[in-house]
C-alpha cells in the first residue's frame, strides 16, 4: 500500500476523534481527503473493499451524529460505487461549515469589541468619579486581557492625560509605543505627559524622537516650545517659536510664545 493510501486510512481513522470532540470541519475534511486519494489511485479488490467498509463505517457515524447534524442537516449517505456522489455531498457539507465558522469567528470578534467598549465606558465613569486608583486597576485588567491592542492601551492613557493624571497616562501611552514604535504621535502624547509631571530631561527625549520621524509639523514644536517654557529655557522656547511659525506663518499662538521668550530674555 502507497504513503498516500496509508495517510488515507489514517484520515478516516481520526474521524470518530474529531466527533468526539465536536470538530466537525477536520472530520469532513478528513473523510474528503481521505475519498479523494482513494479515488485518485489505482486499488486492488480488497484494498478498495477495505476502504469501502472505512467510508460506509465513518460517512453512518457523521450522519448520525446529533451535533453534526444540527450544523448540516442534509443526509449523508453512500454505498460502494457511489464515490463521486459522496464527494460532491462532502464539498458542499464543507463549505456550510466553512461558512458556519466564518459566522462564528465574526459573532466572537463582535462579542470580544462589545465586551472591550464596556471595558472602556466602565473605566471612563470611575476616572469621572475621580476614582482614580479604582480606574488604573481595572483598566490594567482590561488590557491585560486585549494585551495586542495598541489602540486600546493608547486610548486608555489620552484618557487618563485628558484627566490630567499624567502618572496612569505615561503609564498606557508607554506600553502602546513598546508595542508600536512605529507610531509616532505617541511620542509627542507621552512627552506631553512627562512635561505635566516635570520630567523635562526625560520629555526632551522623547520630542527629539518625534522630530526624527515629523520635521515639518508647527504643533510639535509649539509643544516642544511649551516644555521649554515651563523649563525655562527661554532661548529654546525662541527657536522653538520660529520654528513653529517657519512652518506655520500664521500660527497666533507661536506668535504669542516668541514675543514672550524674547521678553524673558531681554
Amino acid at each position: 500500500m502507497s504513503t498516500e493510501l496509508i495517510k488515507a486510512r489514517a484520515q478516516l481513522s481520526q474521524v470518530s476523534t474529531h466527533l468526539k470532540q465536536e470538530k466537525y470541519l477536520p472530520a469532513v475534511q478528513a473523510v474528503r481527503d481521505a475519498l479523494a486519494t482513494m479515488m485518485g489511485n489505482p486499488l486492488m479488490r480488497q484494498e478498495r473493499e477495505e476502504f469501502a467498509a472505512m467510508l460506509v463505517d465513518v460517512v453512518y457515524r457523521l450522519d448520525t451524529h446529533r451535533g453534526f447534524r444540527t450544523i448540516f442537516p442534509l443526509r449523508l449517505e453512500y454505498k460502494p460505487g457511489e464515490e463521486k456522489a459522496l464527494l460532491e455531498s462532502l464539498s458542499e457539507c464543507l463549505g456550510e461549515l466553512r461558512k458556519n465558522q466564518l459566522n462564528d469567528a465574526q459573532a466572537l470578534l463582535t462579542a470580544l469589541e462589545r465586551k472591550k467598549q464596556d471595558g472602556v465606558e466602565s473605566g471612563q465613569r470611575l476616572i469621572d468619579a475621580a476614582q482614580f486608583s479604582q480606574a488604573k486597576s481595572h483598566f490594567d485588567g482590561l488590557v491585560a486581557e486585549f494585551k495586542d491592542d495598541v489602540a486600546l492601551k493608547s486610548d486608555v492613557g489620552e484618557r487618563f492625560l485628558k484627566a490630567s493624571r499624567y502618572e496612569e497616562a505615561y503609564d498606557f501611552l508607554s506600553q502602546a509605543l513598546a508595542d508600536s514604535p512605529e507610531s509616532i504621535h505617541l511620542y509627542n502624547r507621552i512627552a506631553i505627559a512627562l512635561r505635566k509631571l516635570s520630567k523635562f530631561d526625560v520629555a526632551e527625549k522623547y520630542y527629539a524622537k518625534a522630530l526624527d520621524f515629523c520635521k515639518h509639523d508647527s504643533n510639535l514644536y509649539f509643544n516642544i516650545g511649551r516644555l521649554y517654557v515651563d523649563w525655562g529655557k527661554w532661548d529654546k522656547v525662541a527657536y522653538m517659536a520660529n520654528k513653529a511659525l517657519e512652518y506655520d506663518p500664521d500660527f497666533k499662538e507661536a506668535k504669542k510664545m516668541l514675543t514672550y521668550a524674547l521678553k524673558q530674555m531681554s
